[in-house]
C-alpha cells in the first residue's frame, strides 16, 4: 500500500518512514509543501500524511488545492496545532483525520488502517433516506440528485448510520466500526464529523441526523 508523507522535520520524516515501512506500507516523502503537492497530483496514493506548517506551501493550502482538483485521496493531518478551530477548518477543507503531535506511532498506524478499512458489509446496496442517497460502490452522496462531497471518513460515518437507519448507534460502536477501537474514546472527533455532515446535508427544515443523550446518533426522517 502506497502512502505519501509530507513532513519538514527530517528526524520525524525518517522515523515515521521506518515505522510505516515496518508496518507494511510503501512510503514516498517530501520535505516541503510544493514538492508534496506535485507528488500528490502526479501519483496515486492510498493515503496522504501531511504536516500543516510546511515551507513553500502550507498543509492547509495543499488540502484546499487537492480537493479543488477533485482529488479525494484520504488525508491525515499531523500537527502541533491542537485547537478546535484548526481542526474544524481542516475538516471543512476535506481532511479525513487529525493527529496532534507528539503521538505514538502505534496510534498513527491504527488510524491509517482504520481509515483505509472501508466497511464492506453494505457494499453494492444504494442507501436511501428520504431524498438523500448514498452509493457505496461509486463513493457518491446525492441530495435531490445533487452531488455532495464528503471526505472518506465523513462518507464512512454517514454510510454506517444510513445502513442502520432508525437505530441509535452509540459513540463506542461508531468508534469501533468507523474508526478504530484504540482511538481515544474521550476525543470530540465524532462530534466534529457529525457537525460537518449536518452542515452539508441539513437545512432549517430538513434534518437527517438525530442525537440522543447516552444513546448516540441515528439517521432517520424523524426523531
Amino acid at each position: 500500500m502506497s502512502l505519501l508523507l509530507i513532513e519538514d522535520d527530517p528526524n520525524l520524516l525518517i522515523s515515521l518512514s521506518l515505522a510505516l515501512n515496518k508496518a507494511g506500507f510503501k512510503v514516498e516523502s517530501a520535505k516541503d509543501g510544493l514538492t508534496g503537492l506535485d507528488l500528490a497530483r502526479s501519483n496515486q496514493y492510498e493515503l496522504i500524511l501531511l504536516d500543516c506548517n510546511l515551507p513553500r506551501l502550507s498543509g492547509f493550502e495543499i488540502v484546499k488545492r487537492l480537493r479543488e482538483d477533485k482529488n479525494f485521496t484520504p488525508i491525515i493531518i499531523l500537527t502541533v496545532l491542537g485547537e478546535l478551530n484548526n481542526k474544524i477548518e481542516l475538516f471543512n477543507l476535506g481532511v479525513d483525520d487529525y493527529l496532534t503531535k507528539p503521538f505514538a506511532f502505534s496510534e498513527l498506524i491504527a488510524r491509517i488502517k482504520a481509515l483505509l478499512r472501508r466497511p464492506l458489509n453494505f457494499r453494492g446496496k444504494v442507501l436511501k433516506v428520504g431524498n438523500l442517497e448514498l452509493d457505496p460502490d461509486k463513493f457518491l452522496v446525492t441530495k435531490n440528485n445533487v452531488r455532495i462531497h464528503l471526505p472518506s471518513r465523513e462518507f464512512s460515518l454517514l454510510e454506517y448510520l444510513m445502513a442502520n437507519k432508525g437505530k441509535f448507534m452509540s459513540r463506542q460502536k461508531i468508534m469501533e466500526e468507523v474508526w478504530d477501537k484504540d482511538i481515544d474514546p474521550f476525543s470530540n472527533t465524532i462530534e466534529v464529523h457529525i457537525m460537518n455532515i449536518r452542515r452539508k446535508l441539513e437545512t432549517k427544515d430538513e434534518h437527517y441526523i438525530f442525537t440522543a443523550s447516552n444513546r448516540g446518533y441515528k439517521v432517520d426522517l424523524e426523531k
